[in-house]
């Protein structure tokens, strides 16, 4: 960890807390500034203000007083959940105070490089090849983010032997200053988060972010199958690594005779990847790029290759039980991320999915339910998949009260062959804490049919 002086005898605000503003208000508080701490949540079920409070930090809870405005603050660093809508915050920029996210702070004390990875589908799958790609190539990665540990803390430890791969929302790269990657990937840009953001171009603008500081020396991977991302890698000042499915280039990462391929050489066949689906080829490219771009070896990269299948709860292979294969795909809480998970399989899928009702219907889903021999439906959105299952000529339709008693009914629908795949198309609030814990049910579901 470097040792700055920056904020020294600064008065600090930390706007919210959750993992990383303890960790940043701890940082914070050990660079010698003078930290106060700002929660919502009362301080009597706050157990993080209650341990910044023994560190002596001052802490604040319960609500989000503009008063704390008039307290002389030098700078902020707000959870990267909180909106710039917030009164505060919209407050402290009107006053020209700069506000910032963790994430700033952790590439100003690293002394390690940092590999950063944003974009609107694949960052945790990217984020995660890139990482064991590393550390296969022996090149001393550690992990952070929303992935791994909150980035700041990862920064304490870091040396400058290691090389931190870090996956970044565009929450948090509307809070960076200097942030500078020695590599960036951009994975691709759909419609996300704009009730945040308010506006696609906003959207896009805070992603563009992850190459705002990046020069001549440093990469900017990106998508050269998106006018959009393209755009971005036009403004930056860093050497452009593009990648492709659909295209063989004259440089980057492409597919060609079906092999991957990194600046014209084949780096392994696509048979042999193990992970599925079409979109997940996007992911390997940009990743492969990066490890290549570090200097990781063909044989290491294979080496991952042929072996992982995948995040938890990102289409996830589970296990193969009579010769059904079964997958975890919880994270997909939108139709979105349904429709690669449906065109990721040849054969017959059984097909489990349901959650929250955000009011919106289910008929984008139609033309890629072609393959889908059976539906299995759950939660609040029950009805609606249903009339979309019927619409899309599917004879095999049941209603479950969740997926737990989903998995047993998909597999007597089942025969030899089949995939039986949970890919909700819609957030687990309705009946689960999260679509981590919705997966996990999943998956001890599928456990018990041995």
């Amino acid at each position: 960890m470097k040792q700055i002086n920056t904020y020294l005898h600064k008065k600090i605000l930390v706007l919210g807390l959750a993992k990383s503003g303890v960790t940043a208000a701890a940082l914070l508080h050990k660079l010698g500034a003078f930290v106060t701490v700002n929660d919502k949540k009362p301080l009597s079920e706050n157990p993080e203000a209650q341990e910044l409070l023994e560190q002596g930090i001052k802490v604040i809870c319960g609500e989000h007083p503009v008063e704390l405005l008039d307290e002389g603050f030098e700078l902020i660093v707000k959870n990267p959940g909180i909106p710039y809508q917030n009164p505060i915050i919209e407050g402290a920029i009107q006053k020209g105070i700069p506000v910032l996210t963790e994430v700033e702070l952790a590439y100003q004390i690293s002394e390690a490089p940092f590999i950063g990875i944003t974009g609107t589908n694949g960052k945790t799958t990217t984020t995660t090849l890139v990482f064991e790609m590393l550390k296969e190539g022996k090149k001393k990665p550690l992990i952070a983010g929303n992935i791994g540990t909150v980035a700041s803390g990862v920064a304490q430890e870091a040396t400058a032997e290691n090389n931190i791969v870090i996956e970044l929302s565009s929450f948090q790269l509307m809070g960076i200053e200097t942030f500078n990657p020695k590599i960036a990937i951009i994975t691709n840009l759909y419609d996300a988060h704009l009730d945040y953001h308010g506006t696609r171009s906003e959207y896009i603008n805070a992603k563009a972010n992850i190459t705002k500081n990046q020069t001549e020396a440093e990469y900017l991977i990106v998508n050269a199958d998106q006018k959009e991302v393209l755009e971005i890698a036009k403004n930056s000042h860093a050497a452009i690594i593009p990648f492709s499915t659909k295209t063989v280039l004259n440089e980057g990462a492409f597919i060609r005779d079906g092999y991957i391929c990194f600046n014209g050489e084949k780096v392994m066949l696509v048979e042999e990847i193990a992970l599925p689906g079409v979109h997940n080829l996007e992911n390997i490219l940009s990743a492969m790029a990066a490890a290549k771009l570090m200097g990781v070896s063909n044989e290491a990269i294979q080496s991952v290759l042929s072996t992982f299948t995948g995040v938890k709860h990102r289409l996830q292979y589970v296990t193969e039980i009579e010769d059904r294969k079964f997958y975890n795909d919880s994270k997909a809480t939108n139709i979105l991320a349904t429709i690669p998970a449906l065109q990721a399989f040849k054969s017959p899928i059984i097909l489990l999915a349901g959650g929250l009702d955000r009011g919106n219907e289910f008929d984008e889903l139609i033309p890629y339910l072609n393959n889908v021999k059976a539906l299995i439906t759950f939660g609040q959105t029950s009805s609606k998949i249903q009339r979309v299952g019927v619409e899309a000529g599917i004879k095999q339709i049941n209603t479950v009260d969740n997926v737990e008693k989903a998995v047993p009914v998909a597999f007597q629908y089942s025969e030899p062959g089949d995939v039986i795949l949970l890919s909700p198309a819609c957030a687990s609030w309705d009946q689960y804490k999260s679509f981590e814990v919705r997966g996990d049910i999943f998956i001890e579901a599928v456990h018990k049919l041995k």
